[in-house]
């Protein structure tokens, strides 16, 4: 049992499970943003565009009478379009973050490159340590 106990706590403290369950609560913060986003700012909009149109009452009775089952075609559509739109969301949002990283993020320096050597006779680039041409075999200082 100790060795059980153990093993779990090796598993369950490791950094991965840790970044791991952080990343799973700021997914979770973010849904609700983007969720909200989405509700409150985006569908009232394309509600405008659809005459206000609520996707979620679009339903086939099958059958006679209110307690008739009921095929929500309806539901299915708003579903597909809170799920285009959040993936929208978070493309735009995925974008905007990578270009803030690149603006504010240190490139390393690169270093200055040193001019090419070439070959007095023949003009050709050469090897800074050579001591014959490749190209015209002929031999350099």
């Amino acid at each position: 049992m100790k060795k059980l106990w153990k093993e779990f706590k090796d598993f369950a403290f490791k950094g991965n499970v840790i970044d791991m369950a952080v990343g799973v609560m700021i997914g979770s913060a973010f849904s609700k943003i983007v969720t909200s986003l989405v509700n409150d700012m985006f569908m009232p909009l394309l509600s405008l565009l659809t005459g206000s149109v609520s996707f979620t009452d679009l339903a086939i009775a099958l059958g006679e009478g209110e307690e008739a089952a009921k095929f929500a075609y309806g539901n299915f559509i708003q579903t597909v379009v809170d799920f285009l739109l959040i993936a929208v969301c978070i493309f735009v949002f995925v974008k905007l973050i990578t270009k803030l990283r690149e603006k504010f993020e240190d490139k390393p320096e690169e270093k200055p490159k040193e001019p090419a050597r070439l070959c007095p006779f023949c003009k050709s680039e050469i090897h800074k340590e050579a001591t014959r041409c490749p190209h015209c075999t002929s031999e350099l200082k």
